[in-house]
């Protein structure tokens, strides 16, 4: 009986491998064999079954085709190698070598910090990790009493000086007067648009709490401050021809959040605004850089199981080191591992398909 061989595997040492297609009387069947090849004055093409002894007779109009899949997986492999080289370089220079070596001299960018949000959480850590490295900080948030003793924990600790701006950023374009009033004549480096809000459940769109009331702050406190901030200060940057724009948005505007669906969709602004700002101004002399950090140690973060968490101390100290090497970071380096391995084996379709069955509902409402 002589068959033809539809797929031939060459790479198989001491013999070939081949898948081999039947088709007699109407049936099909599919067989495997390891080959031996006859003597050359048989032919060429000519294959012995080791397991069987059958003569088997090899179509070569299927070699050329098997030399080219070849080839595409040889530079398949080729490809996934230097995507995954470059990746893990990248990661390397920007979170790990940044340590020792820093994108750029943020002191040298001017004399004064702002930090909106700065009285607990990340952005005190930035306020007060920003003084430790030779800025003066002007700190914004709704407390007074708060900002106080941040102000006076920045003077003691670090021997900078401080200005505090009160104000309540779910508030309207209304506000932001005042604050560029009370910045007036200084000459600002670095501003860090930190300041965010986020529902304290994880429910559906309309079943949030008061949602007319926490759609406009979250619109005005997340998306609305990072515009109006940008606005206040980029001016003079563009004038000195250099400055720094940190904005924070979030792992969870890098994908749909079902149940967390403001929060996401917010941040998504603010890493696209982010992005487009940087192709803008970037030369001019101005660094924008979008932070997509995923759990930090806060308060907005206190439910979340602490081996997922940084500290807000630790991420800041990191993710002032990136500035300058990447527009777009998560901010630390167990948060980029965190992501790739979210993004390997948790991709946005069944993301998203496990986000919308009633088991995840029922899930998240006893968490939260």
């Amino acid at each position: 009986m002589t068959r033809k061989a539809c797929f031939l595997v060459p790479f198989i040492s001491q013999g070939h491998a081949a898948l081999f297609l039947d088709a007699y009387g109407g049936r099909v069947h599919l067989s495997c064999a390891r080959l031996v090849e006859l003597p050359a004055e048989r032919s060429h093409h000519c294959f012995i079954a080791r397991e069987t002894g059958e003569e088997m007779a090899i179509d070569s109009s299927a070699l050329p085709l098997d030399h080219a899949l070849n080839v595409l997986g040889v530079l398949t492999f080729l490809w996934l190698f230097v995507k995954i080289a470059l990746v893990v370089g990248w990661v390397m220079r920007v979170y790990v070598l940044s340590e020792k070596w820093r994108g750029v001299d943020l002191a040298s960018y001017g004399p004064w910090a702002v930090v909106t949000g700065s009285t607990s959480g990340i952005g005190k850590a930035y306020a007060h990790e920003l003084a430790r490295r030779g800025f003066d900080v002007v700190l914004i948030s709704r407390s007074m009493e708060k900002l106080k003793q941040v102000a006076a924990e920045i003077e003691q600790q670090h021997g900078r000086s401080t200005k505090v701006i009160q104000t309540d950023f779910t508030g309207g374009s209304e506000i932001y007067e005042p604050i560029r009033a009370a910045l007036q004549g200084l000459e600002i480096g670095v501003l860090v648009n930190n300041v965010g809000m986020v529902a304290n459940q994880l429910v559906p769109f309309l079943s949030v709490t008061n949602v007319d009331k926490y759609t406009n702050d979250a619109v005005n406190c997340n998306m609305l401050s990072t515009v109006k901030m940008t606005q206040i200060i980029l001016p003079q940057m563009v004038a000195r021809k250099k400055g720094i724009i940190i904005n924070f948005a979030s792992f969870g505007g890098a994908r749909p959040w079902p149940f967390n669906l403001m929060y996401g969709a917010t941040k998504t602004f603010v890493d696209f605004f982010s992005q487009g700002l940087d192709i803008e101004y970037g030369s001019k002399g101005i660094i924008v850089q979008s932070v997509l950090p995923l759990y930090v140690a806060t308060g907005m973060t206190a439910v979340i199981d602490k081996r997922f968490t940084v500290s807000s101390e630790s991420f800041v100290r990191q993710a002032l080191n990136t500035v300058g090497l990447s527009d777009r970071v998560t901010g630390c380096l167990s948060h980029a591992v965190q992501k790739l391995a979210i993004e390997l084996v948790f991709p946005v379709w069944l993301h998203l398909f496990v986000a919308g069955t009633t088991l995840f509902e029922k899930y998240v409402g006893k968490v939260f």
